[in-house]
């Protein structure tokens, strides 16, 4: 790894899993972006976290889902921090458990523009800073998915589901496409985290309810997720692109 770019984005990082990583690869010496959509203050509190391990940081506020945004944020992080070496795509949407059959076209539209959208147009920009075909140095994108994608969420999250489908299918894909060109892509598809995600999706204690059903009979917690992506991150993954790292209790 070059050490004029060790730069990170880290989309949706101003909670939960986003944050934890952020945090995490700050204590192994990145310069960090904090991307966040409106919680401005929590953005900046994880800031302050970054930056008591003596790296540079700094929170800009985009919304994932917008190709003016994204490209600003991008900018932003070169012009503050330098060409970024490392994305973690993490920024994603739920909306309240239903079924299919109730689903409205505007809330898929609306949570697909993020979820795969939204990872599409970072990980555009992302190659177009790191891969050696356009003058980078080379970096490693990380996707986090989830093991619903596997699972398919059937009476509760099926269309988030599919937008982590998606994403699976976009780490196969881009990671063929750049390998030659410096750029690793991996996927890190977390199962029962115990995060606020669950309580925009309308049940808060969800983790709770259903971790007896998984093998290792408990949730996740943030930190371990970070744990696999920041492996990813590093060069100790050097031989590793293509590939998935599930984080969900052996289910």
């Amino acid at each position: 790894m070059s050490g004029e770019n060790r730069v990170a984005i880290v989309t949706g990082s101003s909670r939960g899993i986003g944050a934890a990583t952020a945090i995490r690869l700050a204590s192994q010496g990145f310069d960090i972006c904090i991307n966040y959509l409106a919680n401005e203050s929590a953005a900046q509190a994880v800031v302050e976290q970054v930056r008591a391990h003596g790296v540079n940081a700094v929170a800009v506020k985009a919304d994932v889902s917008s190709e003016e945004q994204v490209a600003a944020l991008f900018a932003t992080v070169k012009q503050q921090l330098g060409t970024p070496y490392a994305l973690v795509n993490n920024a994603a949407m739920l909306f309240p458990q239903g079924r299919v059959a109730d689903m409205s076209a505007e809330r898929i539209n609306r949570l697909l523009a993020t979820n795969v959208t939204g990872y599409f147009l970072c990980c555009r920009e992302a190659v177009l800073c790191m891969s050696t075909k356009n003058g980078g140095v080379g970096g490693v994108i990380v996707n986090v998915s989830s093991a619903a994608s596997r699972l398919g969420s059937p009476g509760e999250y099926v269309d988030y589901a599919a937008s982590k489908g998606a994403v699976d299918t976009l780490t196969i894909g881009l990671a063929s496409e750049v390998a030659d060109e410096g750029v690793r892509v991996n996927c890190v598809r977390p199962g029962l985290i115990y995060t606020d995600m669950h309580a925009s999706g309308g049940e808060p204690n969800r983790v709770d309810r259903l971790k007896d059903s998984l093998p290792l009979k408990r949730g996740g917690t943030p930190e371990e997720v970070a744990a696999a992506i920041c492996w990813l991150v590093s060069s100790e993954s050097s031989y590793t692109t293509g590939a998935f790292v599930d984080v969900s209790g052996g289910r």
